[in-house]
C-alpha cells in the first residue's frame, strides 16, 4: 500500500513528517509539497488533520510502538496529541504549557512509556515550529527538563533529517531567523548514532594514575553511553608488557569509581592476542606486511626521508622465516619488527609503513611468557574496536593523522568499520600531564604523592575540592569541540563553584597570629541558632556564640576609628568606643558597646568575628593554599620544565576556627566567610592519650574561578586602601596572599602588552561601576587607567582608542625592550582569542566584542608577518 502525503511548505507539519520518516521502512510513503497538508489513503479517504495523519501512520506500522503498547499508553498518547495542538501551539498558553511539559519530563526520557511515541513527535514538532520557543532556547531561558528532552530528540536521525530539511521556512514564518536558532548542543554530531546501538570505549594504559585529560575522555564516553542508552567498555590497553603494572589497574578502576563512571563491560587488549597474531600473519601471507631488521634510528630517518627499507621487497617466505625468529624471541628476532606495507611516499607520516609488531622477551602480567611478540597500539586498536562491537571510537585530535592508518588496517583485514569521532585534548596552562614528569615530582619529594592537590590527577583535583558534578558540567560545556586551545584552570573552577556555592555551609576562621580582642561588657554569654547558608534553609542551622570577649581580624581592627559603628555579621551593630595600642602603635585590644537597636547596615563595615568562651572552644585550624607547580603558562618544546618549578606553591596559615569546625568530616566542603571555599582534608581530633596533642582541622582552599583579588579581612575600608595603593589586581594567588605583580617594570613593556593592560583596566573600571562599588574605589581604578593611557602615549606618540590595533614597535618613539608578549606572538594571539571567547560568553556589549575581535585579527596578521604562517 502506497501513501501520499502532501504538505504546506510554509507551515510544515513536523509531527506528520516525523511519523512518515519513522515508518518509511515498513510502509511506502511519498511526500510532496502543495498548498494544503493532507494524506490520501484511498480515492475516498483523505486526512487533513495533522494528528489524524500521525495516528494513521503509527497504526499501519504497529511494530514500532509509536501509538503505545497498550490501552493506557494509547490514552496518554491521545492526551499529549491534544495538548500539543491546543496548548503548545497557542502563543498565549506557551509558557504555562512548557512548564507543564517540564514537570512531566522531570523523571522521564520519553513522554509515554520507555520508548519514542507520537506524544514525543507531536510535542517536539509543536516546539520546533514555534518562534517564541526558539527565542527561549537562544536566550537560555528554556526550562531544564524540556530543553534536555528537546535537544536529545533533535540528535536522532529522523528528527535531524526532518528538521534540517523543513525547519528554516517554519522558523522564519514565526519571525525568528533560522540563523539565530540556539545550537542545541555540541554532542549532536555523533555520526550514525542510534538509540540503544551506540557502543563506546575508554582504553587507558595501566601504567599510571588517571589525570584530568583522561577524565574528560571517560566522561565524554559516558555522556554518549547514557544519552544513547548504549554500552561503555572499559578496556585496559596492555600491549606493552614493559609498562603494564597490575597495581595501576586497581588504581584506574578506583579513579573511575571516584568519577562515578560505571562501565558495562571490562576487557583487555590481551584478551585478543591470539586473534591479532592470526590477522598479522594473514597480512604477511597477503604481502600487506613485511619483517624489517633495520636499526630503529636508521628506520626513523628513512621514514622521515621517505626511503623504503631494503626489506620491503622481501618474499613472503623470507618474511615468514624472520617472523618465526621474532616469535621465538631469538637474538636475531629481537632486532626485527613487523611493518605494514602502506605508502612510503605519503605526505602523512603515519602511513609510511608503521610498525605492527615488536619482539620483547619480557613476560606479560596476564599472558606470562606465552608470547615473545606484542602488537603496537595502532595495530591492535582497530582490530579490538571492531571485534568488541565499538560503534564510535572517540579520540583526541592529536590522533588525526593516525585515523587514515586506522581505517587502512580495517580495510586491509576486511573487518567491521567503527566510526572515529574526534574531540579536542584538554590543555591547561601551568600544567604537566606527562606521566614521566609527574613521576619525577613524586620521586623528588616536591609533592606528597599522586593525590597531591597541585597535581592534575583525578585524585589530586578531587582532593582539592573539585566535584564530579562540576567536572561533568565543564566537560558538557566543552562537548565534542575540536578547537584546541590552552585553558586556564579558572574556567573549570568556575563551573565547580556553581555546584558548591548553593550548598556549602558558611563558617568563620581568623588568622591566629593577627586576632585582636574586643571587650563588650554588656554582652551576655549565650548562643543562638543561625542558618548555615543565607539562601538555602535546607543546609541547616548552626550555633553562634555571643559573649563579652570576642576576637576580630587584625586587618579589620586597623581600619576602625573610635566612635565608628561596625556590623558584626550574624550579631548586629556594635560601636567601637576605644582603641588600645602598644608602644609601637599596634592595636592590642578594642572596647565596644552593643548598638543592636540600630539596624542600619547600609554604610557600615561588615566583619567576621568569633567569641572566646570555654563553653565553645575555638578549633585550631590550618588553611592550606596551593599555587601552580609550574610558573610558565605554556612550556615550549625547548623548555626544561625543571627551570620553571614554583618552589613556593604551598602556603599554610594557622587559624582559629568556628567551634562547629570540630564536626567536619574529610571531604566536607564549606565556605569560610570572606575567605572563600575550602574542603576538609583532615578532620579535627581532640587531644590523644598517646601523643598528648590535638590534631588541627586542615582545610584546603578551593579556587572558584575569580580573576580578581579577594580581600583578606574583607572590610570595605581595607579594600579601598588597597585599591588606592595598588590599583585593581588582575589575578589572585590566594585569598589572603595576593600574588606579586608579574608585569614588567615601567619602560620595559612593549606597546602591545601595555594596550592589553589598558583594556583589562578599562574592564575593571566598568565592572566596578556596574557593581556600584564605593566612589573611592572607582576613582582609584580610573586614576590607574589614566596613568596607563598616559604611559601608552608617551611610548607610542598615539592617543589610546578602544578599537585600535597594537602599534608596530618599530614605529614607536622609544623602542621598548622585548617582553614575553612580544617574544611569543602565538601566545599573544591565543590570549586575545581567549578574551574574545570570554566576552562572547559573558554577552558583553557588541562594540566591546568588535574591538577585541579587531585586535585579534591585527595580532593574527602580525603573527603571519613574523612567521609566514597562518
Amino acid at each position: 500500500m502506497a501513501l501520499h502525503l502532501t504538505i504546506n511548505s510554509n507551515n510544515p507539519p513536523f509531527g506528520a513528517l516525523l511519523a512518515a520518516e519513522l515508518v518509511k521502512s515498513s510502509v511506502s510513503v511519498s511526500v510532496e509539497e502543495g498548498k494544503e497538508t493532507s494524506m490520501r489513503v484511498t480515492d475516498k479517504v483523505l486526512f487533513s488533520d495533522v494528528n489524524s495523519i500521525a495516528r494513521y501512520l503509527a497504526r499501519v506500522a504497529p511494530a514500532l510502538g509509536l501509538y503505545g503498547s497498550n490501552l493506557l499508553e494509547q490514552t496518554e498518547v491521545d492526551h499529549w496529541l491534544e495538548f500539543s495542538a491546543k496548548r503548545l501551539s497557542v502563543p498565549a498558553q506557551l509558557d504555562s504549557a512548557v512548564q507543564e511539559l517540564d514537570s512531566a519530563l522531570s523523571l522521564r526520557t520519553f513522554l509515554v512509556g520507555n520508548s519514542l511515541t507520537l506524544a514525543d513527535l507531536c510535542a517536539w514538532a509543536a516546539l520546533k515550529g514555534n518562534g517564541a520557543w526558539q527565542q527561549q532556547l537562544s536566550q537560555n531561558r528554556a526550562p531544564g527538563h524540556v530543553k534536555r528532552w528537546y535537544s536529545f530528540l533533535g540528535t536522532q536521525a529522523a528528527f535531524k533529517s526532518v528538521g534540517s530539511k523543513w525547519a528554516t521556512t517554519a522558523v522564519q514564518q514565526n519571525g525568528v531567523s533560522s540563523e539565530k536558532k540556539q545550537d542545541v548542543g555540541k554532542f549532536v554530531e555523533l555520526p550514525g548514532a542510534e538509540i540503544g546501538k551506540v557502543v563506546v570505549r575508554f582504553p587507558p594504559e595501566a601504567s599510571g594514575y588517571l589525570h584530568i585529560g583522561h577524565a574528560k575522555a571517560a566522561l565524554l564516553n559516558q555522556h554518549y553511553q547514557v544519552n544513547f542508552k548504549g554500552k561503555l567498555i572499559m578496556r585496559f590497553d596492555d600491549t606493552n608488557p614493559e609498562k603494564e603494572k597490575e597495581d595501576f589497574e586497581k588504581v584506574i578502576l578506583e579513579d573511575l569509581s571516584l568519577l562515578q563512571i560505571h562501565p558495562d563491560q571490562f576487557t583487555y587488549t590481551s584478551d585478543h592476542f591470539d586473534l591479532i597474531l592470526k590477522l598479522a600473519e594473514k597480512m604477511l601471507h597477503e604481502d600487506k606486511a613485511y619483517i624489517d631488521n633495520t636499526p630503529a634510528e636508521q628506520m626513523k630517518q628513512e621514514r622521515e626521508q621517505r626511503i623504503a627499507s631494503h626489506n620491503r621487497s622481501n618474499s613472503v617466505e623470507k618474511n615468514l622465516q624472520m617472523w618465526e625468529e621474532m616469535k621465538k624471541g631469538s637474538e636475531y628476532g629481537q632486532t626485527c619488527c613487523m611493518r605494514a606495507k602502506i605508502d612510503m611516499n605519503s605526505n602523512n607520516g603515519c602511513l609510511r609503513d608503521p610498525t605492527m609488531y615488536r619482539c620483547k622477551n619480557q613476560p606479560h602480567p596476564r599472558t606470562g611468557s606465552k608470547y615473545k611478540v606484542y602488537p603496537t597500539y595502532d595495530f591492535a586498536c582497530p582490530i579490538v574496536d571492531s571485534v568488541e562491537g565499538v560503534s564510535h571510537a572517540l579520540r583526541t585530535t592529536e590522533y588525526h593523522d593516525r585515523d587514515e592508518q586506522f581505517y587502512w588496517f580495517i580495510e586491509a583485514l576486511g573487518i567491521r568499520k567503527p566510526h572515529i569521532w574526534e574531540y579536542a585534548r584538554l590543555n591547561l596552562n601551568n600544567t604537566l600531564l606527562s606521566k614521566r614528569k609527574l613521576t619525577w615530582f613524586v620521586d623528588q619529594g616536591f609533592v606528597e604523592g599522586w593525590d597531591d592537590p597541585r597535581f592534575p590527577t583525578v585524585r589530586g583535583v578531587l582532593r582539592r575540592g573539585m566535584t564530579v558534578e562540576g567536572l561533568k558540567q565543564f566537560i558538557a560545556a566543552q562537548g565534542g569541540s575540536r578547537s584546541v586551545v590552552n585553558m586556564e584552570w579558572d574556567k573549570i573552577w568556575a563551573f565547580n563553584k556553581k555546584v558548591i556555592d548553593p550548598v556549602a555551609p558558611r563558617y568563620t576562621a581568623l588568622l591566629k597570629d593577627e586576632v585582636v580582642p574586643v571587650n563588650i561588657p554588656a554582652a551576655s554569654e549565650e548562643y543562638k541558632e543561625v542558618a548555615k547558608h543565607p539562601k538555602n534553609a535546607e543546609v541547616g542551622v548552626k550555633p553562634v556564640w555571643y559573649g563579652p570577649r570576642v576576637l576580630v581580624e587584625g586587618g579589620d581592627a586597623e581600619t576602625f576609628k573610635e566612635g565608628e559603628t561596625v556590623t558584626f555579621i550574624n550579631w548586629g551593630n556594635i560601636d567601637i568606643t576605644k582603641i588600645h595600642r602598644d608602644a609601637s602603635g599596634r592595636i592590642v585590644s578594642l572596647d565596644g558597646q552593643l548598638n543592636l537597636e540600630n539596624r542600619d547596615y547600609k554604610k557600615t563595615t561588615k566583619i567576621t568575628w568569633l567569641t572566646e568562651t570555654p563553653r565553645a572552644p575555638l578549633v585550631p585550624t590550618v588553611c592550606v593554599i596551593y599555587d601552580h607547580l609550574i610558573t610558565k603558562p605554556v612550556l615550549g618544546k625547548e623548555d626544561n620544565f625543571k627551570d620553571y618549578i614554583n618552589k613556593n606553591s604551598k602556603i599554610e596559615e594557622r587559624m582559629l576556627g568556628d567551634p562547629c569546625l570540630k564536626d567536619l568530616k574529610r571531604g566536607d566542603i564549606i565556605q569560610l566567610q570572606r575567605r572563600g571555599f575550602y574542603i576538609c582534608d583532615q578532620p579535627y581530633e581532640p587531644i590523644s592519650p598517646n601523643s598528648c596533642k590535638e590534631s588541627p582541622c586542615v582545610l584546603l582552599f578551593i579556587p572558584d574561578g575569580h580573576t580578581k583579588e579577594m580581600p583578606t579581612a574583607g572590610s570595605k575600608e581595607k579594600s579601598k586602601a588597597e585599591a588606592s595603593k595598588k590599583g585593581v589586581k588582575v589575578q589572585a594567588q590566594s585569598p589572603s596572599h595576593p600574588a606579586p605583580s608579574t608585569l614588567p617594570p615601567a619602560g620595559q613593556e612593549d606597546p602591545a602588552a601595555l594596550l592589553s593592560r589598558i583594556t583589562a583596566q578599562g574592564e575593571a573600571v566598568r565592572d566596578l561601576k556596574a557593581k556600584k562599588a564605593p566612589k573611592e574605589e572607582i576613582d582609584a581604578a580610573v586614576k590607574q587607567l589614566l596613568a596607563l593611557k598616559a604611559e601608552f602615549k608617551q611610548k607610542t606618540g598615539l592617543d589610546y582608542k578602544p578599537d585600535m590595533a597594537p602599534p608596530n614597535p618599530a614605529a614607536t618613539q622609544t623602542a621598548p625592550a622585548s617582553s614575553p608578549a612580544s617574544s611569543c606572538p602565538f601566545e599573544t594571539v591565543s590570549q586575545q582569542g581567549e578574551l574574545v571567547r570570554k566576552l562572547k560568553t559573558e554577552k558583553a556589549p557588541k562594540d566591546q566584542i568588535d574591538a577585541a575581535v579587531k585586535q585579534l585579527l591585527a595580532l593574527k596578521a602580525e603573527f603571519k608577518q613574523k612567521t609566514g604562517l597562518d
